[in-house]
């Protein structure tokens, strides 16, 4: 059997990553990666699905044995990408999609340099500053914090192996479809694999 394959789908707040994200799973057989958290679940979140949601010692536990493919703190808590779940989905065949930051994508980079690493892509700067400010979150001095930030995340799109412009999202959400169909066309270990029973039968 095939082993599957590792995705990572990274892109500046506001780009639309989630919304891409959302309809990859429930448009392909791609299996998400979930994250657990020290934090404590907020309404409507569910256990197993939104997160893995932990204690600081369990946190500690599984940094420890080496469990977390990453992790990172963020305003006081900690997130991480459990190892083991992913590993297994990969050996049965199910390729699993990681939703990260630039920084965690590095880190799985460094990791598992076999992930396939996608950037998304605003059509440009004023469409990304219209979308951040449509959510009536930001003051101006915040949302130009974000505006700088995403250039500082966009220098980094030499590290990924993809790029896709989210300017109409079925285009984008086709684009990624084509990029997990052609990752699975690779000549791989597994195409050797295979050539090898063809000299069996011959």
């Amino acid at each position: 059997m095939a082993k599957g394959q590792l995705f990572i789908i990274s892109g500046p707040s506001g780009v639309g990553k989630g919304t891409i994200v959302k309809r990859l799973l429930d448009e392909t057989d791609v299996t998400f990666s979930v994250s657990m958290t020290t934090r404590k679940p907020r309404p409507g979140e569910v256990e197993g699905v939104s997160y893995y949601f932990v204690s600081d010692e369990e946190f500690d536990r599984t940094v420890e044995e080496e469990g977390f493919l990453e992790y990172a703190g963020n305003f006081g808590n900690r997130y991480g990408t459990p190892l083991a779940p992913i590993l297994e989905n990969l050996e049965s065949g199910r390729d699993v999609l990681l939703d990260i930051d630039i920084q965690g994508a590095l880190s799985v980079k460094k990791r598992y340099p076999k992930g396939v690493f996608i950037f998304i892509l605003p059509p440009n700067m004023a469409e990304l500053r219209k979308r951040i400010t449509g959510r009536g979150t930001e003051t101006e001095d915040s949302l130009n914090r974000r505006l700088g930030k995403a250039l500082e995340e966009i220098s980094y799109i030499d590290k990924y192996d993809y790029c896709i412009v989210n300017g109409e999202l079925d285009e984008a959400v086709t684009r990624a479809k084509a990029i997990l169909v052609a990752e699975h066309s690779r000549v791989t270990e597994d195409i050797y694999k295979l050539i090898d029973t063809y000299k069996e039968e011959v």
